[in-house]
Order: C-alpha cells, then sequence, then structure tokens
C-alpha cells in the first residue's frame, strides 16, 4: 500500500513539474470554478432584454449581451456547465464500451476476437463527425442523443487499445498465476488485465474530454445539437456568427472558451503520457 502510495506521489510531482500540463491544469481549474459559482450569480441566462441586444461589454455585462439581449457570460459559464459534463459523460461511456468489447476480444480470442475487431474496422471506417451527425439526425437533435451520437463514434479507440494491452498481459506470470489459482476469466479481467491498463487508458480519456466537447458543438454548431435557447457553446457561436462584425463578443466568448477547453484537457493529456511512459523515465 505504501509503495502504491509513493508511486502516485512521486507521478503527481513529475506531472507538477510538467509546464504544459500545469497550464491545462489550471486553465481547467478556472473554467470549473466559474462553471459552478458564477452561473447562480449572473442571473438567468435564457432571460431577454431586446432593449439592450448586442450591448457592448460594460460593468453591467461583463461580455456584453447577444441579438435577444441575453447576457454573454452567463450563458457561457452556463454553457460550461453543460459541455464539461457532455464531455466527461460521453468519454465515461464510450470507456465503458469499447473496454467492455476489447476485454472480450482480448480474452476469448479466435472468431471472437476477429468479429468484435471487424465491427471496430466499420466504425472507424467513417469520419467521427460525419457519422456522428447521422446518429444525430436519426434520433433528433438534443443533448442526450448528442451524448449518444458521439460515445457511439468514440469506443473504437478504447476497443483497440484494451485489446492490445490484454494481448500484451494475459500471458504474463502474474495472470498464470492467478488462473492457477482459480480465478474466473472475468475475475482475471476485472482484478489483473484492467488494472495494468489503466495508464494508457487515462492518457487516451483526457484527450477524448477535449475531443467529445469539440464534437458536440461541432454538432450544436450545424443544428444536430443542443437547441436553442440552451446556453451550449456550439449553439451559441451558431445563433451569433450573423452579428460577428456588429457584436463580436457574442461569439467570441463560446469560440474562445471551447479553445481553451479543448487546449486544457490536451495539455492535460500530453502531460499525463510523459509522466505514465515508462521510456520517458
Amino acid at each position: 500500500m505504501r509503495n502504491v502510495l509513493k508511486d502516485r506521489r512521486s507521478a503527481l510531482r513529475r506531472l507538477l513539474r510538467n509546464p504544459g500540463a500545469v497550464v491545462g491544469l489550471v486553465i481547467l481549474a478556472l473554467l470549473l470554478l466559474g462553471a459552478l459559482l458564477l452561473p447562480p450569480l449572473l442571473g438567468n441566462p435564457v432571460a431577454q432584454n431586446l432593449a439592450g441586444r448586442l450591448a457592448a461589454p460594460s460593468g453591467a455585462h461583463l461580455l456584453g449581451t447577444d441579438q435577444l439581449g441575453r447576457d454573454v457570460l452567463s450563458r457561457t459559464m452556463n454553457g460550461a456547465r453543460l459541455s464539461l459534463g457532455l464531455g466527461v459523460s460521453v468519454m465515461l461511456a464510450s470507456l465503458f464500451i469499447g473496454a467492455l468489447i476489447g476485454l472480450l476480444a482480448g480474452l476469448l480470442g479466435g472468431w471472437w476476437d476477429e468479429a468484435l475487431m471487424r465491427l471496430t474496422d466499420i466504425f472507424l471506417a467513417f469520419p467521427s463527425l460525419i457519422l456522428a451527425m447521422a446518429i444525430s439526425a436519426a434520433l433528433g437533435p438534443n443533448l442526450v442523443n448528442v451524448l449518444i451520437a458521439v460515445a457511439l463514434v468514440s469506443w473504437p479507440t478504447y476497443a483497440r487499445l484494451i485489446r492490445a494491452q490484454v494481448l500484451a498481459l494475459r500471458e504474463r506470470e502474474f495472470v498464470d498465476a492467478a488462473r492457477a489459482l482459480g480465478g474466473s476469466p472475468a475475475r482475471v479481467a476485472l482484478r489483473h488485465l484492467l488494472p495494468n491498463s489503466v495508464a494508457p487508458l487515462l492518457v487516451q480519456a483526457s484527450f477524448d474530454v477535449g475531443g467529445a466537447i469539440l464534437t458536440a458543438a461541432g454538432l450544436g454548431f450545424i443544428g444536430f445539437g443542443a437547441q436553442p435557447p440552451t446556453p451550449e457553446w456550439g449553439a451559441m457561436v451558431s445563433e451569433t456568427r450573423n452579428y460577428i462584425s456588429q457584436a463580436p463578443w457574442a461569439s467570441s466568448a463560446p469560440a474562445i472558451a471551447i479553445l481553451l477547453t479543448v487546449l486544457a484537457f490536451n495539455l492535460i493529456g500530453d502531460g499525463l503520457r510523459d509522466v505514465l511512459d515508462p521510456r520517458g523515465r
């Protein structure tokens, strides 16, 4: 137990010595604090005030207002709640699906492996955004269907990653010992194979949260995601794009929020990869 805690502390220290990871963690911490603390203070994000439409940033509205007089900062911070929650939910759903398929393919082998990997190849053959658009259009445009659509196009990466880890580990001595002691295939998979695959999964998951947020914003921008007046970043950019020359702040705020969020998760992912890769040490 002490060795595990010591390894975790050592990994955390190495992560905090990585400048890119520190920048990503600071950006993410600020976004989380803003998403949790600011919305109750900023008022209703869908309240309209046509008399104050397209107002420039001021003391009353720090980031100005949009074409319907809604406070841009309030909508951006409420959008942070939606986008971060959606990104994490998509990552967890796709991780569950991909890990299950990857474990089955790696453990069972034979025609099971062949069939599951060909299914994975079918999903990988389509551009992820195009496939997500098709699924979202078939299910209907709303946030729940966006979550389902993005998760269904994101799981193949985890399936391949888990399968590769299982194939590399299943003949190791500690796995043979677990089987010799009477461990069932499910117990061996969950207690020995999956925990030893956490490092690459953690790195991939950190990248995929940002990717899921970007894909969801793209779907929202083209009308397949959250619908007005929901304060979702992609939908906000879409709604205000026609006023960009007159009121650039209305579309710039959610666009910059998308940029910073995706950048933060990518920097954290790079830092985790450097820390958890034994070749880097």
